[in-house]
């Protein structure tokens, strides 16, 4: 049976600033596609959950994977649970913005 996925309020907020960001500049459509291929990305995460590169450095059993070379999905596994933490666009920061427990 695969891991239940769960999307942190963090992570939520991270999708809907992302689909506004895309829709004020590319549109409505293009922004609902792009964010359904990148909760697919997140879903198939179920499948393979140990995918990604290790951040213990961070934090404890923390994971990134990219997506499409623009995304960044940060996210934990356990037995029960594959945890989104965050979707972070663009080069951002992880050291900073991952430095505090949340």
């Amino acid at each position: 049976m695969a891991a239940e996925l769960v999307f942190r309020e963090a992570a939520q907020t991270d999708l809907f600033s992302l689909y506004h960001y895309i829709a004020e500049q590319s549109g409505r459509a293009r922004a609902g596609a792009y964010i359904d291929r990148l909760e697919a990305a997140c879903f198939r995460l179920r499948d393979f959950p140990e995918r990604g590169t290790r951040r213990d450095d961070l934090r404890p059993g923390l994971r990134t994977i990219g997506f499409e070379r623009r995304v960044t999905i940060v996210f934990s596994v356990d037995e029960e649970f594959i945890v989104i933490g965050r979707i972070l666009y663009g080069g951002r920061d992880l050291d900073t913005l991952l430095g505090e427990p949340g």
